[in-house]
């Protein structure tokens, strides 16, 4: 059994500040302690319900954020910035599942923990079929080109919610209780591991029952913008068609296709700041 690992960092049991999960942080090298810790301990649910390869991609800021030694499961690790596929890179149909581990809400959710929507300052919103998703959703097209279903998410309570909109049925291990978005109640690191680890084995036991994303196609997916700058810029690229002043959609009926075009949108809007 083949298992696609997608990890970020802003879900991570105690994360609650950009300082803990941002390179160059006082703390930031003990909280890729603690992320590499709920990543472990999804990798050991899963190989007792017989998953043996697995692929960690550093889905997290520079994407380099993991020690490859200290990964469980001999799992193979993809690092680095610029993947052409982002936060997805490496998955394709081999795969027998996909777990989203400390991932994060959307950047219109009310109070998440450091909610965003892959770049904050140019999105305010994506919808794909009108439904808010956050970069959960937005990265379950990748699995629905492929029909691979996401089985686990780890992350709070709205994270969990947001990707169930796009996997029903999806385990989930919520680890912490946003109050505000830089404020969370967060279960103890052992118990935070413990809950992931037996979420990630019991959507392994279920597999049999899973489905690849409940996406319809064509697909539309809506960018709500921060200033017209980002949307007229948006705008140049092929594909994407301008609806207002701070809006533009993407449409169409292949959903990798339909991802990549939004991931063009994102690193274009990036290179206005950078």
């Amino acid at each position: 059994m083949k298992i696609f690992i997608s990890s970020d960092m802003e879900g991570t049991a105690g994360v609650v500040d950009w300082s803990q999960c941002i390179a160059g942080g006082a703390q930031y090298a003990y909280y890729t302690e603690l992320l590499t810790g709920e990543i472990n301990a999804a990798i050991e649910g899963a190989m007792r319900a017989g998953a043996t390869e697995f692929l960690v991609n550093d889905s997290h800021s520079k994407m380099a954020n993991l020690r490859p030694d200290a990964l469980a499961g001999r799992a193979a690790y993809l690092s680095g910035r610029y993947k052409p596929m982002y936060m997805m890179q490496g998955l394709d149909a081999s795969y027998d599942a996909v777990f989203f581990v400390s991932y994060h809400g959307s950047m219109g959710s009310n109070g998440s923990v450091l909610s965003h929507t892959y770049f904050p300052t140019a999105f305010a919103e994506v919808t794909v079929n009108g439904a808010v998703a956050g970069e959960a959703g937005i990265n379950a097209l990748v699995a629905r080109a492929y029909e691979v279903p996401i089985v686990l998410v780890t992350g709070d309570a709205t994270t969990a919610e947001e990707t169930g909109r796009f996997c029903p049925g999806i385990e989930a291990a919520v680890v912490k209780k946003s109050v505000t978005r830089f404020a969370a109640e967060s279960l103890h690191p052992e118990a935070a591991r413990e809950l992931i680890g037996e979420r990630a084995e019991a959507s392994l036991r279920g597999l049999a029952d899973a489905a690849p994303p409940s996406i319809d196609v064509p697909v539309t997916l809506g960018i709500a913008f921060r200033s017209s700058d980002y949307c007229e810029l948006a705008a140049r690229i092929a594909g994407v068609e301008r609806t207002g002043d701070l809006s533009a959609v993407i449409t169409g009926d292949d959903p990798l296709w339909i991802y990549q075009t939004f991931i063009t949108v994102v690193l274009l809007c990036r290179g206005l700041v950078e």
